[in-house]
């Protein structure tokens, strides 16, 4: 078959488990589905192997499995119930009398959109029904409405304070790593020196009230001595942090680490985590990605965050019955979630909002829209009055540039953009590789000892470089810089103009020639830029919250600074070349160096993530500058058509797979000729489909059926003989159904007929009571033909968010086909 079925097989494979093992390593993070194996073809009781995940997943975090304790209470009273009444048993019909469990899911399974649309359009017609009856249920359906909206509010409330803290306090403890404040060692080395009154402008950053460790250990800033200890210090605090933050992870919330969007595009397409999106993973995801980030590792906390805001939505969820108990629904609270986080992690609301439509969401309806840009603003609005960074802005790189481009720049933008795809192609493959490496060698087995390792090596490295030393966000900030004349960075270490004609016009500053201070920051630039590839493939996808934006878009804003000095520097000396004449004259501003370097971060960043529209929003809001979208357009679609060129999968699709979560990219085409009679289970060399009879099973017949296959569900048809299509029983509600009636319904035996038609049919006097069924039968399931072609198929789950559909034969001999994540898989058997 195909690498396409093959790949298909897989995800049916890990869809069909419902089980969840604890692993000997619990600090394993992101559970791969590939290393399955099974006895059988049918067999979907083996366990799950989610290495790592040690938490009790039976908590409220999520809708609580069938093992609850509010199923056996019912069950149990009802059954005391039954036997102390004095008159005939009553026949229980699950469409009258609703039995607990019904309709609900298992860990690792995939939900089924039709029927959890259903249920939310049954549930709001009732309420509507109901609002012309009485005054309470009027307000009632008021409520209803506008708790959509509300929940929007706490969404993007909670999320954004959560921001701010963790934008405070990874800003804290960064600048500890250098140093203590004498005054109060809660202060951060910008806020210490704000109140000194003893700082000059060469030296802004120095103040007596901040001392370096150096400086508080030997009582001296200079001298070898003092620069040992720093070193020294930076890398005792980097150890420190990355320990504290690999542990806690591992000792709590396995899933609390890496970046979360992939398991979010996973859960967003159907596939249920249990404990995911819990309040123990958002703890010590939160705690721990303060850590991660201050430790100097080459990481992000963007990505992090939108888990963050993610575990907010799913726990405020629970407040709201409509959303607590409606998977579907729940997704698209989750999707809006999703461009909160972006929103507080770049100050992007818009770009948020179209972040999840394009990258995280599988299903987007119109009122999500706007419910995700009210979130997203709410949460901006919030992390603007935190303001975490002093400096009324959402992010500590915005910035604003005024000298405009030329149409001459479009070449090296593109160029800028080659690099980004390149860079994007070549990261994701060496990353999954070693990706690969750690999962299938013991490397995998010790996380803490690979952290700790991966840390001293970076803050080893890092330190003597002041580019690689500072944060990724610092660094950032310093290449998107535009140099003004008062300004003491090494990037603007340019020769003084000789004459008043070379200081350019209003807040610009003329191009003036490269001098030492810039030339020696350009050599830093390029060991950083090196040190930045390399450190970066092997620190994604530890066992810490790890972004991969700021690495990805530092790379790019490197690359972007280089370029654009080289092209300064060309347009000084060479002004009266063809292609700088009529437009860079002598003395005048000609090349921002500081758009270089953000078309470049645009590019790279576009080239690992495959993102495009959103992107170029994203830093259009971040710049503010309205006539830079052109560049920023052309880099990050050039950089999509080369990354694209080596792969078509992104860093978040690629890590799917690797992980070996059952989800199909709505992007992938499907190019294979076969028809839904070639992968559709069982084959036609294997034993015949189990199906049920609308009547004359019997209870024990049933469960033999059941204890003899493991198939997820059952075709009815109207009798052995004649097996026209009447609807479809899923296996979890057939069990639930009859386990609840041998206890609360008297008289239910191995003997007693299993009914699945409207009226029991009539029985012998002495014969026990029939089984009423029909109510737990879908009487509408999707059908298709033996012939229609995998493409229509795929695309029909794609759509509608199937989890299983009837292949026919001249409308009669059903044949279940199946499929994985909500997406798209199809066997011929019933297997889930």
């Amino acid at each position: 078959m195909s690498q396409v079925l093959l790949s298909l097989y897989r995800k049916y494979a890990a869809d069909r488990l419902r089980g969840f093992e604890r692993m000997e390593n619990p600090g394993y993070c992101s559970g791969s589905f590939d290393g399955l194996h099974h006895p059988s073809d049918d067999d979907d009781d083996d366990m799950v192997d989610i290495a790592g995940a040690t938490l009790d997943f039976s908590s409220t975090d999520d809708v609580p499995p069938l093992s609850s304790g509010g199923y056996e209470e019912y069950s149990s009273s009802s059954r005391a119930a039954g036997m102390n009444g004095n008159g005939p048993a009553k026949l229980v019909d699950p469409l009258e009398d609703p039995v607990p469990g019904l309709g609900t899911y298992e860990d690792f399974n995939t939900i089924d959109w039709v029927r959890e649309k259903s249920k939310d359009r049954d549930r709001h017609r009732e309420i509507t029904k109901k609002s012309r009856q009485s005054t309470v249920a009027l307000l009632h359906s008021v409520s209803d409405a506008f708790s959509g909206w509300l929940l929007m509010l706490l969404v993007g409330l909670m999320s954004g304070a959560l921001a701010g803290g963790i934008d405070i306090a990874a800003h804290w403890l960064t600048d500890m790593k250098d140093g203590v404040c004498l005054i109060g060692f809660w202060f951060n080395h910008e806020h210490c020196c704000w109140t000194s009154n003893e700082t000059t402008f060469q030296e802004r950053d120095r103040c007596p009230q901040w001392q370096s460790w150096g400086e508080l250990i030997t009582g001296t800033s200079e001298g070898a001595f003092a620069y040992i200890m720093n070193y020294l210090m930076y890398i005792f605090w980097a150890l420190l942090f990355s320990f504290l933050a690999v542990t806690l992870v591992r000792a709590f919330a396995p899933y609390a680490c890496g970046s979360g969007i992939p398991e979010i595009k996973t859960i967003l397409s159907g596939f249920i985590i249990r404990g995911y999106l819990g309040k123990w993973t958002l703890i010590i995801k939160t705690i721990t990605l303060v850590l991660a980030v201050s430790s100097g590792l080459s990481l992000g906390k963007e990505g992090p965050l939108v888990h963050v805001a993610c575990c907010c939505a799913n726990i405020l969820c629970h407040l709201f019955t409509k959303y607590r108990k409606n998977e579907a629904k729940r997704r698209e609270v989750l999707s809006a979630a999703a461009a909160v986080g972006v929103s507080v992690a770049f100050g992007a609301p818009i770009g948020g909002v179209l972040f999840s439509l394009e990258e995280v969401s599988y299903y987007f309806p119109l009122k999500t829209l706007w419910r995700s840009f009210f979130a997203a603003l709410v949460a901006a609005f919030t992390l603007r009055s935190i303001n975490p960074f002093g400096n009324s802005r959402l992010v500590l790189f915005y910035v604003e540039f005024h000298a405009p481009w030329h149409l001459v720049e479009l070449a090296p933008f593109v160029l800028l953009g080659i690099f980004g795809g390149l860079w994007g192609a070549l990261f994701i493959k060496a990353n999954i590789a070693w990706c690969r490496i750690r999962k299938s060698t013991r490397l995998g087995h010790y996380p803490v000892t690979e952290v700790l390792v991966v840390a001293a090596l970076t803050a080893l490295l890092a330190y003597p470089n002041s580019y690689t030393r500072m944060s990724g966000a610092e660094l950032i900030s310093e290449l998107f810089n535009d140099c003004s004349l008062l300004d003491s960075s090494q990037l603007c270490g340019y020769k003084q103009p000789t004459n008043t004609s070379e200081t350019g016009v209003g807040n610009s500053l003329a191009d003036r020639p490269a001098g030492e201070g810039l030339y020696t920051a350009l050599w830093q630039l390029a060991l950083a830029l090196i040190f930045k590839m390399m450190i970066t493939v092997i620190t994604f996808g530890m066992k810490v919250p790890s972004g991969l934006f700021i690495p990805s878009m530092a790379v790019g804003a490197i690359a972007g600074r280089l370029l654009g000095v080289g092209m300064e520097q060309l347009a000084y000396y060479n002004h009266d070349w063809l292609i700088f004449k009529g437009w860079c004259s002598p003395g005048a501003d000609c090349i921002t160096p500081g758009l270089y370097a953000m078309v470049g971060a645009a590019a790279c960043l576009g080239g690992v993530t495959r993102m495009t529209v959103s992107l170029v929003v994203i830093m259009f809001e971040l710049t503010g500058g309205l006539e830079y979208i052109v560049p920023l357009m052309a880099a990050t679609m050039t950089s999509k058509w080369v990354a694209d060129a080596f792969g078509r999968e992104g860093i978040y699709e690629a890590h799917i797979r690797l992980n070996g979560y059952p989800f199909l990219e709505p992007k992938e085409e499907f190019e294979h000729s076969s028809l839904a009679v070639d992968v559709m289970r069982p084959r036609r060399s294997d034993p015949a489909l189990a199906v049920l009879t609308q009547e004359g099973m019997t209870v024990g017949e049933v469960e033999t059926l059941v204890e003899s296959t493991h198939y997820s569900g059952f075709p009815v048809v109207v009798s052995q003989e004649s097996q026209r299509l009447v609807g479809f029983v899923l296996r979890r509600d057939l069990l639930i159904s009859i386990d609840n009636a041998r206890k609360r319904q008297e008289g239910i035996v191995s003997a007693s007929q299993v009914v699945f038609t409207e009226h029991a049919p009539a029985q012998a006097p002495e014969a026990p009571p029939p089984l009423r069924l029909r109510g737990i039968m879908d009487l509408s399931p999707f059908t298709v033909t033996d012939h229609t072609p995998m493409d229509i198929t795929v695309d029909i789950f794609r759509k509608l968010g199937l989890r299983q559909c009837l292949v026919t034969h001249n409308g009669c001999c059903p044949e279940l086909s199946r499929k994985t994540s909500g997406k798209g898989f199809l066997t011929k058997s019933g297997n889930t």
